[in-house]
């Protein structure tokens, strides 16, 4: 254990170095020179615990250990290795390091598994550089298909192909993967709530996720000199969308439940301090747990919107990404309690409020996920911090499910 714990803390010590803002937490873009730092790192890691490597049109990273199977699916273990700007080194890469200490294990016990066991280090769940979120899982599924995909651009106008060839990847590799391939997928993520550690509980059973949607708005006025301009002659983007952005956090609350309702990403053009804003341009992120919440508020929303376009006021608001509530398939989960229980690690059973990966491959084949305790309930934040000791017990975890699962001899 204490052996389990030292490589888990040296695995996400290095990969924090990897970050855009240093001394300000993790900023790890998708496609950034961070990305191609922690990559780099992460396939050399799979190729030490003897897993062959491979990458698809994505950028997603897969390190399997052969089954005696032959074209026999894998048993798929890990998280994703991006992050939000000044966010922390636990959401995501502490998924993929349990993925890597699975195999590790799986190799110094000698087991060769009759099942393929695939570790995967997945790419843009977060959205942070080209929006929507999610990006690896909904590749590798077909939910995302290729012309989408080559559309997307970041805020600079760079197109994600353009992107990943900066970085030395190659986006005409193979990107959707055949469900029949893929037998199941397990994934550990810190909590990023209060909910374990108040409970002094050090392992939670993923029962069900929350449905989501986002959305882009487009808010277009009229740009005028700050000075000369009327305040009755104006049409202010900002002013427009600030008046809506106010108003939405009671639709949420209207809605209750556990609704919830986000504006997190705001762009002003032309930002000049004298200058009238023209355009505006923001992110809307709403959340429930169950979806007929989720079509209300969007619902609402779009009356809202369509209050505030006026003659000198257009207003345009983009889906780009919708997901349902999921539930876990529960013979993993009965497999996670059973398990949890035999080695006395104590845990309970939790639904989660933020969107996974785990919620996209839920459609495609058998999902089980665990989280684990977040100091004071963090995340998104340079305080993020999760117990190496947690994610060790969640490691041991999915090391004798993954036995099972691989159904190993």
């Amino acid at each position: 254990m204490e052996t389990l714990q030292k490589r888990i803390e040296e695995h996400i010590n290095k990969l924090s170095q990897f970050t855009a803002t240093p001394g300000k937490g993790t900023t790890r873009l998708t496609y950034s020179k961070e990305d191609r730092q922690a990559r780099d790192y992460i396939i050399e890691k799979m190729k030490e615990y003897g897993l062959t490597v491979r990458e698809d049109g994505f950028g997603n990273i897969f390190g399997k250990l052969e089954g005696m199977l032959r074209d026999a699916p894998s048993v798929l273990i890990g998280s994703h290795f991006d992050s939000v700007p000044n966010g922390g080194s636990y959401d995501g890469p502490a998924g993929v390091v349990a993925g890597l200490e699975v195999a590790a294990l799986f190799a110094e016990n000698q087991i060769k598994p009759k099942f393929p066991l695939e570790v995967i280090a997945l790419i843009e769940e977060e959205g942070a550089r080209f929006g929507g979120g999610l990006m690896g899982s909904r590749g590798i599924t077909g939910l995302l298909g290729e012309e989408d995909f080559k559309k997307l651009k970041d805020k600079d106008g760079i197109t994600t192909e353009e992107a990943m060839v900066k970085i030395g990847l190659d986006p005409s590799l193979p990107k959707k993967r055949d469900p029949k391939t893929i037998k199941a997928f397990l994934e550990l993520h810190i909590e990023q709530g209060p909910i374990l550690e108040e409970k002094n509980i050090p392992i939670g059973v993923v029962e069900a996720i929350v449905g989501l949607t986002q959305f882009e708005i487009t808010v277009e006025g009229q740009a005028g000199h700050a000075g000369t301009t009327p305040m009755d002659r104006r049409s202010d983007a900002l002013v427009a969308a600030a008046k809506m952005i106010a108003q939405f956090p009671d639709l949420a609350i209207e809605e209750g439940e556990g609704t919830v309702m986000t504006t997190g990403q705001l762009n002003v053009f032309p930002n000049g301090a004298n200058v009238i804003p023209k355009k505006t341009v923001f992110t809307v992120d709403i959340r429930s747990g169950k979806e007929e919440h989720i079509q209300n508020v969007i619902r609402k929303m779009n009356d809202l919107i369509e209050s505030y376009s006026t003659d000198g006021m257009k207003i345009s608001a983009e889906q780009q990404l919708y997901m349902q509530p999921k539930a876990m398939n529960q013979e993993i989960v009965a497999l996670f309690k059973q398990t949890s229980s035999k080695l006395e690690k104590p845990f309970c059973s939790i639904n989660s409020g933020a969107g996974h990966d785990a919620m996209v491959f839920s459609d495609f084949t058998n999902v089980g996920m665990l989280f684990i305790p977040s100091k004071d309930g963090l995340s998104h934040c340079p305080e993020e911090w999760s117990d190496s000791k947690h994610i060790a017990n969640a490691v041991q975890i999915f090391f004798e499910t993954a036995k099972k699962l691989t159904e190993a001899e």
